[in-house]
């Protein structure tokens, strides 16, 4: 009677002893489960802590970001060194917050990966999510911003630059019709070298004697030499006195003076608008 109680007790202790070694075996593996766990969940923490770090970075620590959307609005306009440093500025940013979503999606393959499913940790890389899309929305704008002023100088740029060139066309236009009012055409020469050149024709006299000098009216342009008297009043003779000059064309006397310039001849313009009511003049010496 007692060896088959006996016998039964030995098989419960033995029962009870592999039941408590399961016990034991699973606890431990509970405990080493819920440490990993925990471990992972740390991580995970000190990673989303170390993404809203570099969210917060974008714009609490880069006031230049604020104060740049301010400049855009207010100014209206940009030099290309605003400009370019705008662009600079924008890349580095825009690169900080691909960065990010590299860190996130990082982030959300380990969670995946690791199998570590907490509502908490989800809500906060939806909430990472949401903050950066927000940056990126505000970059967006920020560079929808620049190009948009960019073009805008660009075309007032190019409207500035017509403008330019109409108004150098114009000052142009002026200044050639100031010059082709303003220039006479000149000669200097002797008697027989004027006549030669056919400026001008012997007139009158009785075989030879008496005979006057007249202008043909036909002249070759190469043997005048141009002169703006707005510039210039004054023309030099190869004569040594006054006597030895004579101006055959039809200038008004009152509008000029002959004058000794050292050992030469000087015809000096007084008045240049009655002096060029004639375009052409020819001085005879000697």
């Amino acid at each position: 009677m007692r060896r088959p109680l006996l016998a039964a007790l030995v098989v419960v202790i033995v029962v009870l002893a592999a039941a408590t070694a399961v016990l034991v075996q699973k606890n431990q593996k509970a405990s080493a489960s819920f440490a990993e766990s925990e471990t992972r969940y740390g991580h995970a923490i000190d990673a989303i802590a170390e993404i809203q770090d570099s969210l917060n970075a974008i714009v609490v620590g880069d006031s230049s970001v604020t104060a740049l959307s301010r400049r855009l609005d207010s100014e209206q306009h940009l030099t290309q060194s605003q400009s370019q440093a705008a662009m600079e500025r924008i890349s580095i940013i825009n690169a900080s917050i691909q960065r990010t979503k590299t860190l996130i999606a990082a982030l959300e393959e380990r969670l995946q990966k690791t199998g570590l499913r907490v509502a908490s940790l989800t809500r906060m890389v939806n909430g990472l999510k949401k903050n950066v899309a927000a940056k990126e929305a505000m970059i967006a704008g920020l560079s929808g911003r620049v190009d948009s002023l960019q073009t805008t100088v660009a075309g007032l740029q190019t409207d500035v630059q017509a403008k330019q060139e109409q108004i150098v066309a114009k000052d142009q236009t002026i200044e050639d019709r100031r010059r082709e009012l303003a220039t006479v055409y000149y000669v200097v020469g002797t008697k027989k070298a004027l006549e030669t050149s056919g400026v001008v024709v012997a007139k009158g006299g009785l075989l030879g004697i008496g005979k006057t000098m007249a202008l043909t009216g036909t002249y070759k342009d190469s043997l005048f030499t141009p002169m703006d008297t707005d510039q210039m009043q004054t023309v030099e003779t190869p004569a040594a006195k006054v006597d030895q000059v004579q101006v055959l064309s039809a200038q008004a006397s009152s509008s000029y003076e002959l004058t000794m310039t050292g050992d030469k001849v000087q015809l000096r313009i007084l008045d240049p608008v009655e002096f060029r009511k004639v375009r052409h003049l020819v001085i005879v010496t000697g």
